[in-house]
């Protein structure tokens, strides 16, 4: 373990997204989705990461971990939620427009350089845009080990052992620290966050960095025209054996 001059730091970025109970609804003129008086809240795999990060300092692994985020002022209730997980300090870079994967992953390489975590933890993907890129870019960019998808983590003190789900099962990897590392659902369930705890998130340390003290937004490279919301379910009908089911399926090209 590291001194206290030199604490072995954990860096977890996060993303506020619509709670993934909530039914998202278009905008009228398609310009994107309603967010008024929507329920907004940490993105479950991000969620998966912060848990995991208290769980590898919990073991003694880690000094403190410290959970960033990007994003317009009322992002704060946000980082205040991680806190009331148990993370120690948060950085909220202020940002009013939307950044794209590469952007995010240029800001995150600048907050790395400023904590020097010896591992960075982010969900797979954001549960808005699917993307699954930003750990993949940070961890080029950073020019260190990535490992994604990961379903189980084992950090020591100089590499970590990451099992992560492929297509083909699973996979082991070992890889030097520091690394990036980003989470899959069955990693572990994030824990109830009791009363006391979000009382005590009030007072931890968060610090307000301007988006332009870390690189910008950089230059858009994908430009969303029009968001339209999925067709409505067509009713179903009932066959009465399997040669009308045959029939109706071949009617319609699926056979």
């Amino acid at each position: 373990m590291e001194t206290a001059q030199n604490p072995r730091r954990i860096l977890v970025a996060i993303k506020r997204v619509v709670d993934y109970n909530v039914r998202i609804r278009v905008k009228p003129d398609g310009t994107g989705v309603m967010l008024d008086g929507v329920k907004l809240a940490i993105n479950p795999f991000d969620a998966i990461a912060i848990e995991e990060a208290l769980r590898i300092k919990e073991r003694g692994r880690a000094d403190e971990v410290v959970v960033a985020t990007i994003g317009p002022a009322d992002c704060q209730p946000t980082l205040r939620n991680a806190l009331s997980m148990g993370a120690q300090r948060a950085l909220h870079v202020v940002a009013d427009t939307a950044l794209e994967p590469l952007a995010v992953a240029r800001v995150l390489l600048k907050l790395v350089e400023r904590e020097q975590p010896f591992l960075v933890i982010l969900g797979k993907q954001a549960i808005d845009d699917d993307n699954n890129q930003t750990g993949q870019m940070l961890a080029t960019l950073w020019n260190r080990p990535q490992a994604t998808f990961a379903s189980k983590l084992e950090v020591g003190e100089t590499s970590a052992k990451v099992t992560r789900e492929v297509d083909a099962g699973l996979e082991t990897l070992e890889v030097d620290l520091p690394a990036v590392v980003t989470t899959d659902l069955r990693l572990n369930e994030p824990r109830f966050v009791k009363l006391p705890d979000i009382m005590k998130a009030k007072t931890k340390p968060l610090a307000t960095i301007p988006l332009s003290e870390v690189g910008g937004a950089g230059t858009a490279r994908v430009k969303v025209t029009k968001t339209e919301p999925p067709p409505g379910r067509q009713r179903g009908i009932m066959v009465k054996d399997t040669a009308e089911l045959f029939a109706e399926l071949h009617k319609r090209g699926l056979v």
